[in-house]
């Protein structure tokens, strides 16, 4: 019996549902998608007006998008960071099931928001080198899985980027980010990041991946060692953006 007749035969059986809802999944929905229709188009986007430097939305919709004040006081050493969804419901929910769950599957289908938006904000990727926020040694034998390398396994072959998950390490055991204030969480990453091996990063462009940004700063941290290294441009794609102002 061929895997596809296997698949089909599974699917009669336990028919596929969505993974936010639990509603069942028929036809191109279901396929190779892992969420419904009314709960893709319940995520909550993020639209302009934003910062176009960290990615932050703004409350007023009536100005363009523009620097915000934080970038203003001083930049951080990424040029750019995208996120589709604002940290919030089923996006929440998702990320929460990949990371905590061990559902790393979902990223196939979570992959599908950052691979269009990657290509509107970042313009050709090809060629680029895509790296995953690194975890710890300790941390990753504790999960299993590096969620962020999920994603950019995801998303790599599309967007015709080069997966590097071997030059970013973390050297530095820290406490998760989660319910740590903004100065902690800069004071909590700082010297976290280092880069290991030969590779010549030199003038080239380097897309960082992870699933959730919150103040940016592991994000910025992680650019700070790539632009050391004389990395170009650091970009940031990442699933959800969330607001602290």
């Amino acid at each position: 019996m061929s895997l596809k007749i296997f698949n089909n035969f599974l699917e009669i059986i336990y028919p596929p549902r969505c993974h936010l809802c639990g509603s069942f999944l028929t036809g191109k929905e279901g396929a190779p998608l892992h969420f419904c229709d009314d709960c893709l188009k319940a995520l909550v986007r993020i639209t302009s007006p934003f910062c176009p430097v960290c990615g932050v939305p703004f409350i007023s919709r009536v100005e363009k998008d523009h620097l915000c004040g934080s970038c203003l006081k001083k930049r951080p050493y990424f040029d750019a960071l995208a996120a589709p969804c604002l940290y919030d419901g089923g996006i929440m929910e998702a990320i929460y099931q990949v990371k905590y769950g061990g559902k790393t599957f979902l990223a196939k289908s979570l992959g599908r928001l950052l691979i269009p938006l990657a290509r509107e904000r970042f313009g050709d990727t090809s060629g680029l080198l895509i790296m995953p926020v690194p975890l710890h040694p300790k941390r990753l034998k504790e999960r299993g899985f590096n969620q962020s390398l999920v994603l950019a396994r995801s998303i790599a072959p599309s967007l015709g980027a080069i997966l590097d998950f071997q030059s970013l390490k973390r050297i530095k055991y820290t406490q998760p980010q989660t319910g740590l204030k903004r100065d902690e969480r800069r004071k909590n990453v700082k010297g976290a990041f280092a880069l290991s091996g030969q590779k010549e990063l030199k003038g080239r462009t380097v897309i960082i991946v992870d699933d959730v940004a919150t103040t940016g700063n592991t994000l910025n941290e992680c650019a700070r060692v790539l632009k050391k290294a004389g990395c170009e441009k650091v970009l940031c794609l990442t699933l959800a953006r969330a607001i602290t102002y």
